[in-house]
């Protein structure tokens, strides 16, 4: 039985219920985890119809699938993230493990002390945040640092140290601290950090004039810059809340492939801070960005969670409200609404400056070809054809090739190749055939020559294209093999007869622009294979149908679309394209039980 046949075996023994489903390479690693109310159309629909170019590139990739059914949709929402940190499948949005923010810690100690952590732990203290920016909680400690002298030092010394000197600490090291004044000043700092720094700075205030009536100039300018400090770092921000809430505010946008999540983080009714994430995604643009906010607060301790997480609409039976303890609110109107409003507008702004810099990047590849042509010791490759083979399990074989003009991409001269001599997974002798192909026409036709040309692949396919070019055709152009790290990355560049890694600095612009051209024909060459391979499909289903050739087929498929769309036309829809009844249910029948499992 081939992979092929097994796999639509598999795909009919799927379970109508809700679940995970892992989708697998040809060397057996984990590239995709999803979750889904029904395993049984989620995972089919990834192997029927079209798709847009960055799920073609992950479909292109699936050899096996594997699922596990759960109870609820909620309990496939958590372990669709257990799966995803256990596997790190690299068409997954993901947090990084490493992704925690620094909390304010007042400890629960007989000699309490202030410190700066990003580990929330069971252990009495009393913890204040998160801080999305690390150097606001710093500023924030070091002022409360300075109004109230708490000890420094994780264990006590057995000499005052500089802290006591500048009146940053009572020293119990050396003298007896009252449980009394350790009482006033956790609870002030308490205060202060759940919002009412506003109440310690007119307490201030007050010090500072009865200081300046008895004449302590000194003590009273201490004061002013106290006041001063708070007014700096705890500055009125321009969007408020009179409820004092801590709450977060959700908003994404989506273009080419990309998704950017804007998170603004309101504490104490006051906007504190916001947070910007942009990164490629492989599904539905929804259920990324529901399971980029599941990762997120997956190891937060229900203490740390803020009050509120305002997210937009959304459809129906999402399955984040219950487990986040019905902290979910989607706003349908006022102020919450405004803010989730302001937080996808920020998104869009987000990603169309990232657009706008990749184009910039773009504007400044003609260095990058130059020191390309440098590093490879050849003259600069102005012009760079590069090639790429696609299919599964050797069906529906087909090559790409992309043509890098000054650096940039010349879409007008891209080709397509199906292959025509080649049976089974021969990636060599494709090679051989579409450079064959593809030179011959060039000499036949004098087309302009290119000045490198890549092929996708190591040592076996730098020789093929190499015998074709030199031995058959006598061209002699420089061969590159770009090769792939066992995470399909660009990982080095290799030429010469023994090949030789050619020196490139991972962060350097022509390795970049390397990147860019294996990561184009890639996409291109997969594309296409999607695209033959969805033709096919429709082509057979239709052809199975008694009474339907070439002509009606085409018919039907114009009028209609889709094979999808004509499984669920009429009888009288039908009909109106000259089509008998008989034949119409003939058609109707066959497409409706094929779907069926």
């Amino acid at each position: 039985m081939t992979k092929r046949e097994l796999l639509k075996e598999k795909l009919a023994l799927l379970p109508d219920k809700p679940g995970c489903y892992l989708m697998k390479d040809a060397e057996g690693r984990v590239i995709y985890v999803g979750k889904a109310k029904s395993l049984k159309n989620r995972v089919r629909s990834y192997f029927t119809g079209s798709h847009d170019a960055k799920t073609q590139r992950l479909v292109g990739e699936i050899e096996d699938f594997e699922y596990i059914v759960t109870g609820s949709a909620i309990e496939s929402l958590l372990l669709e993230i257990n799966l995803i940190k256990k596997h790190s499948p690299r068409y997954n949005v993901m947090l990084k493990d490493d992704k925690t923010y620094p909390y304010i810690k007042l400890t629960f100690e007989e000699h309490p002390r202030l410190e700066i952590t990003r580990k929330v732990k069971k252990d009495k203290a009393k913890y204040f945040g998160p801080y999305p920016d690390v150097g606001a909680a710093r500023e924030t400690k070091k002022l409360l640092d300075r109004l109230y002298p708490l000890r420094k030092c994780r264990t006590l010394k057995d000499k005052v140290c500089l802290y006591y000197h500048i009146h940053q600490c009572l020293a119990p090291c050396q003298f007896q601290v009252q449980q009394e004044t350790y009482e006033k000043m956790t609870k002030d700092i308490v205060r202060f950090l759940n919002g009412g720094h506003q109440e310690i700075r007119r307490e201030l205030e007050e010090k500072m004039k009865e200081a300046a009536e008895k004449l302590e100039f000194e003590r009273a300018k201490e004061y002013r810059d106290l006041i001063r400090q708070i007014d700096v770092v705890m500055e009125k921000q321009k969007i408020t809340l009179p409820d004092r809430e801590n709450r977060d505010v959700f908003g994404y946008a989506v273009d080419k492939g990309l998704m950017c999540v804007q998170v603004f983080y309101m504490r104490q009714g006051k906007m504190m801070e916001r947070e910007v994430s942009i990164f490629p995604y492989y599904g539905e643009p929804e259920e990324d960005f529901l399971s980029f906010v599941g990762q997120f607060y997956y190891n937060f301790d229900s203490s740390s969670l803020p009050r509120e997480i305002l997210l937009p609409e959304i459809s129906e039976g999402h399955e984040l409200s219950e487990w986040l303890d019905s902290r979910i609110v989607i706003p349908k109107r006022g102020v919450k609404k405004d803010l989730v409003k302001m937080a996808m507008e920020n998104a869009a702004i987000a990603l169309r400056e990232k657009f706008a810099l990749m184009e910039k990047d773009e504007n400044r590849t003609t260095l990058a070809v130059e020191r390309l042509g440098e590093a490879i010791g050849i003259a600069t490759p102005y012009r760079i054809e590069a090639f790429d083979n696609s299919n599964i399990q050797g069906t529906d074989p087909v090559s790409a090739m992309v043509v890098f003009t000054d650096g940039r991409p010349d879409k007008k001269e891209y080709r397509k190749y199906r292959i025509k001599t080649v049976k089974g997974p021969d990636d060599y002798e494709t090679m051989r055939e579409v450079i064959r192909r593809r030179y011959t026409r060039v000499l036949r036709e004098n087309l302009p020559l290119p000045d490198l040309i890549l092929v996708d692949g190591g040592k076996g396919q730098m020789t093929a294209a190499l015998e074709v070019l030199e031995d058959e055709l006598n061209l002699f152009i420089p061969v590159c093999g770009m090769a792939k790290d066992d995470r399909h990355k660009t990982a080095e560049l290799l030429m010469g007869d023994p090949p030789r890694v050619v020196p490139l600095a991972k962060n350097s612009p022509e390795f970049y622009l390397l990147q860019r051209i294996q990561e184009e024909v890639h996409r291109f060459a997969i594309t296409f294979h999607r695209q033959t391979r969805a033709k096919h499909t429709l082509s057979s289903q239709l052809d199975e149908i008694p009474g339907i050739g070439p002509k009606r087929r085409r018919m039907l498929l114009k009028h209609f679309g889709s094979v999808k769309r004509i499984r669920e036309a009429t009888i009288d829809e039908l009909r109106a394209l000259n089509l008998g009844d008989k034949l119409a249910k003939t058609i109707l029948e066959h497409l409706r039980a094929e779907k069926q499992p």
